[in-house]
Order: C-alpha cells, then sequence, then structure tokens
C-alpha cells in the first residue's frame, strides 16, 4: 500500500518543553486519520513539524517516500490551519482571490495565474456549492461560509493529503456533522487522503477510519473500531464515555 506520510521516533521541544515525544505512525493513501488527544497533547504541533513550519525536530519524516527536507511538491498538501479567519478586516480581496492563492505552491516563478487557474478556483467554489460567492469580499462573509472559501483554497490544488486542525470547533452539532459528511465525500470522491485534529472523537468515529489518540507521545493508532475495545479507550475516556463513542461508530 502506498504511504503518504511516514513518522519514525519523532520528538519536538519548545525550548526546555518537550511538546512530542518518540512518535512513530504511518498513512496511507485513502485514508481517514482522525488526530485526537486533550489539550496541550501537541496535535498541532505535530502537525506543523510534518508541514515544516516548526524546525528543530529529531526522528525521521518521510512525505510521499520522500525525506521532508527534500520534498518540495507542496501542492499535493492541503492544510486548513486552527484560526483561519484571523486576517486583517481591512483585507480587500475576494473570494476567488483568496481560493487561488492556494494554487501558488505548484507554480514556478514568476508566479502568474493563468485562465486554467481561473477554471480550477471555479470549478472548487462548486463543489463546495459557494459558486456564487466568487466576487464577494472575503470580509463580508459569514464565518460559516469564511471555512468553506478556506477550505476551498486548501482543495484547489487538488492535493492527496488534506490536514485540518480543528476545522469544526465553531460548528453547531447539524452544521458540524455536514462538514464531516463533506469532508469523507472528499476522501472518497478525490481519493485524498485526510488526516483532521478534532475534539469530536464520537461524531467523527462515523466517517474517519482510523484514530491516532496522542498525549504528548503515541497512545494508540488503529483502526476507530479497534479502539473502541481497548485498554486505552476505557484509560482516557471511562466506560460511558467508551458507550457513546463506540455507540456512534
Amino acid at each position: 500500500m502506498d504511504k503518504v506520510l511516514s513518522v519514525k521516533n519523532l520528538s519536538f521541544s519548545y525550548g526546555a518543553m518537550e511538546a512530542i515525544s518518540n512518535i512513530s505512525f504511518n498513512v496511507n493513501k485513502g485514508d481517514f486519520v482522525a488526530l485526537v488527544g486533550p489539550n496541550g497533547a501537541g496535535k498541532s504541533t505535530l502537525v506543523k513539524v510534518i508541514l515544516g513550519l516548526e524546525s528543530g525536530y529529531s526522528g525521521e519524516i518521510k512525505l510521499f517516500n520522500f525525506e521532508s527536507n527534500n520534498f518540495f511538491a507542496w501542492e499535493k498538501i492541503g492544510y486548513l490551519p486552527q484560526r483561519v479567519n484571523v486576517f486583517n478586516p481591512l483585507f480587500p480581496a475576494t473570494v476567488g482571490e483568496v481560493v487561488g492563492l492556494g494554487l501558488l505552491a505548484g507554480k514556478k516563478y514568476p508566479k502568474k495565474f493563468s485562465k486554467d487557474d481561473k477554471e480550477k478556483v471555479n470549478d472548487t467554489l462548486a463543489f463546495l456549492n459557494i459558486a456564487d460567492l466568487v466576487n464577494r469580499p472575503i470580509v463580508e462573509l459569514s464565518g460559516g461560509q469564511q471555512q468553506r472559501v478556506f477550505l476551498a483554497r486548501a482543495l484547489v490544488s487538488n492535493p492527496e493529503l488534506l490536514i485540518m486542525d480543528e476545522p469544526s470547533t465553531a460548528l453547531d452539532p447539524e452544521t458540524r456533522d455536514n462538514f464531516f459528511k463533506f469532508i469523507k465525500k472528499i476522501n472518497q470522491e478525490r481519493s485524498a487522503t485526510v488526516i483532521m485534529i478534532t475534539h469530536d472523537a464520537a461524531q467523527v468515529g462515523e466517517y474517519a477510519d482510523k484514530l491516532l489518540y496522542l498525549d504528548k507521545s503515541l497512545i494508540f493508532y488503529g483502526k476507530f473500531s479497534d479502539f473502541c475495545h481497548s485498554a486505552e479507550m476505557e484509560k482516557y475516556f471511562g466506560h460511558f464515555s467508551q458507550h457513546l463513542i463506540c455507540h456512534q461508530h
């Protein structure tokens, strides 16, 4: 099976504080991995180290079988960070312009947009059912609409790996469920490998194939159904929560 991501003995510290410790796991093509754990467990740090947004780690990271230091095909990866709505409220860009930024990683200098790029932007907005927003200023949109726009930016290059950091935090339960269904659709119809950081362990279990439970070190990694019957599940969630999460799945 094709490996999209391989992590071996990965550790990272902020100064004297160890954030993640001796983590090893593989993600295969087509996987939908839910990355969960308590606050301060190192989930966002793990993702940032994998994406090269933090340096100075020990261990090994391979992306699409390339050592991370020798990986340059960043257009293969779509990233939706945790706080996408933190930008200058006077930012004048339109939805189409914001989404188009997701194509820059695959361009050589000088980075100019083509007619083909415009079609990719329009197709992605249509896929997300927000094609009518293409010329709207991003600052005029609701939080839910902005979230879809930034997801479109992550998807516009048709990435083989989509990484999201708590994308459903601000959503109500019904909207959150629809969002998970949509990500599963991307996973299946676009054959995108998905890694999603989430606190919604119960709800995401309906859609994710695998669960990675992190608490600075790796506590569990495997099929969600196996986690439901594991000692780690009982230890970290307790019997009652175990019943709820496994019942959801």
